[in-house]
C-alpha cells in the first residue's frame, strides 16, 4: 500500500476510535447535571446515589477521550503536513479557542466538580458540573468548525502562490451553513448513545433486580433520551440533508447510489451496482422520498453521480470524482438503521416497564445490555459517510486528499499505524475493563454516597 492509503487508514481508525467516548462525554455530562439538579432540588438520596454512579462512569469515559483526543493533534503534522499548511490559517482559530476556552473549561470545572463533594456549597458545587458539561458542547461547536470548512471552505481566499487558504472572515467560518445544520445532529446523536449507556447497565442491574430504586428510574431517563436523541437527529438530519445537497450534490446522490438524475428521486431501500459502480441491476425503492429529503418537495429534481462526474471534471479538469458508492450508500443506512433500532428499544423498555412492571424476559434485558453498541455504531457510520462521502476532497473543491498527505515514506505511515493499533487495543482493554468493573459495581449506600465535608485536610477525590 502506499503512503496515502496508509495515511487514510490510519487516521479513519483513529479518528472512529477517538469518536467512541466524544458523544458518551457529552451526553453523561448533561444526564449527570440533570441527576445532580434532581438531587439538590429534591434532597432525595436516590439522585446522590445516581449522580454518585454515572459520575464515576462518565469521568472514566472523558479521561479516555482526552488520551484518544490527543493522537488526532499529532496526526496533522505527522501524515498530512501539506493539508495542515493549506488549512492552517483557518483551523488554528477555532481549534485554538476550542482548546483555551471551551476544554480547559470542561477541565477544569469537572477537577473542581471531582473534588467539591462536601467542600463547595450544594449549588455551587452543582453549577460546576453545569459549566463542565456547556464546555463540553462549546467544545463541539468549535471542532465542528474545523470540520464544517472541509465540507464547505468559506470564510477564506486561496492564496495560489503560497499555495494556501488564508483567513478572510472568521465569522463566516463560524457560521458556515454546514456547522449550523450539522452541530445539532451531532449533539442529538450524544443524547442517543448516553441514553444507551443508561439503558445498558440499568438493563443487566434490573435483569439481576439490584438497587430497583436506582435504576428503574435510570432506565426510563435513559429512554427518553433515546427517543428525544433519536427524533432530533432525524429532524436535524433532514435539515442537513438539504444543505448537503446544496453543498456537496455528490455526496447526496453516493447516499442513494443514484446514478442517473431523477425527478422525482427515489429513496432506495436495497441497491444491487453493478462492479465498475456505474449503474444500478435491482433497486427496491419509495418513490419520491430521496427528493423530499434532499430539496423538502417530492418532486424535486437530484442530481445523479453521472451528471456530477461529468460537471466536476468539466469545473476541476480530468479525474474520478465519485466516492466508493457502496461505503457512501451502505454506512448512511447503517446511520439510520442502528438509531432506529436504539429508539424502537427504548419504546419497548417503556411500555414493558410502565405502572411498575418489571418483565422476567431475560432476552429483553440481554438486549438492553447490549444496545449501548447501537448509538456507537450509528454516530461512527454516520462519521464514516460524511468523510468518506466527500472523496476525492479533503477540502471539498479547494483541494484533494491526494494533496494533503506528508512526504513521507509509507513504512514510517505503517509503524506509526501498528503503534498507534496496538496502543489503542491497550486503551480499548483498559476502558472496558473499568467500565465493566465499575458498571458492576452498582450505586453507593446512600449513607457512602453522602457527602463529608473535610474541613481540616485538602481536597480530596470523592470517588
Amino acid at each position: 500500500m502506499e503512503a496515502l492509503d496508509l495515511a487514510r487508514w490510519q487516521f479513519a481508525a483513529t479518528t472512529v476510535y477517538h469518536f467512541l467516548f466524544v458523544p458518551l462525554t457529552i451526553g453523561m455530562s448533561l444526564v449527570v447535571a440533570i441527576l445532580q439538579t434532581a438531587w439538590v432540588r429534591t434532597g432525595k438520596s436516590v439522585y446522590l446515589r445516581a449522580t454518585k454512579f454515572w459520575g464515576k462512569l462518565f469521568l472514566i469515559n472523558f479521561a479516555m477521550g482526552v488520551v484518544t483526543g490527543i493522537v488526532q493533534e499529532f496526526q496533522f503534522g505527522m501524515n498530512w503536513s501539506e493539508y495542515s499548511r493549506f488549512v492552517g490559517d483557518i483551523f488554528g482559530a477555532p481549534l485554538a479557542i476550542e482548546a483555551l476556552l471551551a476544554f480547559f473549561l470542561e477541565s477544569v470545572f469537572i477537577g473542581l466538580w471531582i473534588f467539591g463533594w462536601g467542600t463547595l456549597p450544594k449549588k455551587l458545587h452543582l453549577a460546576t458540573i453545569w459549566v463542565a458539561a456547556i464546555g463540553s458542547v462549546v467544545s463541539a461547536y468549535f471542532i465542528l468548525a474545523a470540520n464544517a470548512f472541509m465540507q464547505w471552505p468559506v470564510g477564506a481566499v486561496i492564496n495560489r502562490e503560497r499555495g494556501r487558504a488564508e483567513l478572510a472572515d472568521f465569522g463566516a467560518v463560524l457560521s458556515n451553513k454546514v456547522l449550523v445544520n450539522s452541530f445539532p445532529h451531532t449533539l442529538f446523536g450524544c443524547f442517543l448513545a448516553a441514553g444507551a449507556l443508561l439503558i445498558a447497565v440499568s438493563s443487566w442491574h434490573l435483569a439481576r433486580r439490584r438497587d430497583l430504586e436506582v435504576f428503574r428510574p435510570s432506565m426510563k431517563l435513559g429512554a427518553w433520551a433515546v427517543l428525544i436523541g433519536f427524533a432530533g437527529t432525524l429532524i436535524s438530519g433532514d435539515t442537513l440533508g438539504k444543505v448537503m445537497t446544496e453543498t456537496q450534490p455528490m455526496k447526496m446522490a453516493a447516499a442513494e447510489a443514484l446514478y442517473e438524475t431523477a425527478r422525482p428521486a427515489p429513496f432506495s431501500l436495497f441497491t444491487i451496482g453493478t462492479l465498475s459502480g456505474e449503474a444500478p441491476t435491482f433497486s427496491l425503492d419509495v418513490p419520491g422520498l430521496l427528493s423530499f429529503l434532499a430539496t423538502g418537495s417530492f418532486n424535486g429534481e437530484v442530481q445523479g453521480i453521472n451528471d456530477l462526474q461529468a460537471e466536476y471534471q468539466q469545473t476541476y479538469g480530468p479525474g474520478n470524482y465519485r466516492p466508493y458508492i457502496p461505503l457512501a450508500y451502505w454506512s448512511f443506512r447503517l446511520m439510520i438503521g442502528f438509531g432506529a433500532l436504539t429508539a424502537l428499544l427504548a419504546l419497548l423498555l417503556l411500555w414493558l416497564t410502565r405502572r411498575g412492571r418489571l418483565p422476567d424476559d431475560p432476552m429483553l434485558w440481554r438486549l438492553g445490555t447490549w444496545s449501548v453498541a447501537f448509538p456507537l455504531l450509528a454516530n461512527s457510520f454516520g462519521w464514516i459517510f460524511t468523510e468518506t462521502a466527500r472523496q476525492p476532497w479533503i477540502v471539498f473543491s479547494r483541494m484533494k486528499t491526494a494533496d494533503g498527505v506528508s512526504p513521507v515514506g509509507a513504512g514510517t505511515v505503517l509503524t506509526s499505524f501498528i503503534v498507534f493499533t496496538v496502543l489503542y487495543g491497550v486503551l480499548a482493554a483498559i476502558e472496558v475493563g473499568l467500565m465493566i468493573k465499575y458498571a458492576k459495581a452498582g450505586p453507593p449506600s446512600a449513607e457512602d454516597a453522602e457527602p463529608r465535608p473535610d474541613k481540616e485536610g485538602p481536597l480530596s477525590f470523592a470517588y
